[in-house]
């Protein structure tokens, strides 16, 4: 008999336990909601206010999830970047780099707390998806879990909160999950932690009555509000932010809402979907423009924010050098800051 090495074992028994749960919680996911105490975010620790933040992704020129990670040096030089402009950080996904950036912000003692998440795809097999590739976007979506389980426990001075799933529920998301799925994850992850949880969708799902099921299974909501995306400009930008902020937290007045992703790029392609819908001038000027105004109304409200994003990454949207999804940070790849921070 061949016998596992005792970490990997433990990782193996883990996955196995939280897939047993999430196979006891799909029959209730359409039911009632579970009671629940709400845990709070907490943002006051020590007097410090952790609501200023910024969503990372690590990945540099050549390197991409699944493929070429980046070194601990690299995620040393980013995050102490980092701790001069934010305090909190967002990334989505559970494996790869993100237990090294907490063991990172542990041990160099960073004043940097982390919303942790978790990548969750569709997992039901239909004609686009075949069974025998959901069975294994559903294995992939049970170890991303169980794996941000392990890190929320293993890392509680760090861990903020934990965010399941990214856009999921919107409608025109491209890896759109049925509700019942997500609440059945939902409901597992806050089983096995003792952290907020909460998923992070767009404004125009938090907007529709049916988000009120996702929304009594969270601790807090991330909301989404991507006004370059609307075809604003950068003069009405903020107004849109405002108003449709405002929205999200009316249509759920119990539970605070935070902005999960707003920003603005600094080139956009002049081909595909974002040469239809964006109408604002891309660029750095711009970019600073939005990131000022965007930043001062957040921190006179005392709205918790994570804007999008600390550094361009090369890796997303398409092959041309000009796609507006590589271009959303407000440092370049090479780490050297553009207008916004300088």
């Amino acid at each position: 008999m061949q016998f596992l090495p005792r970490r990997r074992f433990r990782r193996i028994a883990f996955a196995s336990l939280i897939f047993s749960c999430f196979v006891g919680l799909a029959s209730h996911t359409s039911a009632e909601p579970l009671p629940m105490d709400i845990r709070t975010l907490e943002l006051d620790v020590d007097g410090q206010w952790f609501g200023r933040g910024v969503s990372y992704g690590a990945y540099r020129e050549g390197q991409a999830p699944h493929g070429q990670l980046p070194t601990r040096e690299q995620l040393t030089e980013d995050l102490e970047i980092v701790a001069k402009h934010w305090n909190a950080i967002r990334m989505y996904g559970a494996r790869e780099v993100s237990e090294n950036v907490l063991q990172i912000i542990h041990e160099k003692k960073l004043p940097i707390r982390v919303m942790l998440g978790a990548w969750i795809a569709r997992e039901t097999p239909s004609d686009a998806l075949p069974a025998a590739d959901a069975a294994a976007v559903k294995a992939a979506n049970v170890a991303e879990t169980s794996e941000l389980i392990r890190l929320a426990n293993a890392y509680p001075d760090e861990v903020m909160a934990v965010s399941v799933g990214n856009e999921t529920q919107v409608f025109w998301s491209a890896h759109k999950t049925e509700m019942d799925v997500l609440i059945g994850y939902l409901r597992a992850v806050r089983g096995a932690t003792s952290v907020p949880v909460t998923t992070a969708d767009d404004f125009k799902f938090w907007n529709t009555p049916e988000s009120q099921r996702v929304a009594n299974e969270v601790d807090f909501i991330v909301t989404h509000l991507h006004a370059m995306w609307l075809g604003q400009s950068t003069s009405t930008a903020l107004p849109w932010t405002k108003e449709n902020y405002a929205a999200v937290r009316q249509q759920h007045p119990s539970k605070l809402v935070v902005i999960g992703e707003a920003g603005w790029a600094t080139q956009v392609h002049t081909a595909g979907e974002q040469a239809e819908l964006i109408k604002g001038k891309a660029g750095e000027e711009e970019q600073a423009s939005y990131y000022r105004q965007f930043t001062e109304w957040a921190q006179a409200e005392k709205i918790p924010t994570f804007y999008f994003e600390a550094f361009d990454e090369p890796w997303k949207g398409g092959p041309h050098p000009n796609e507006v999804e590589k271009h959303w940070g407000v440092f370049f790849v090479d780490r050297s800051p553009k207008a916004a921070m300088q």
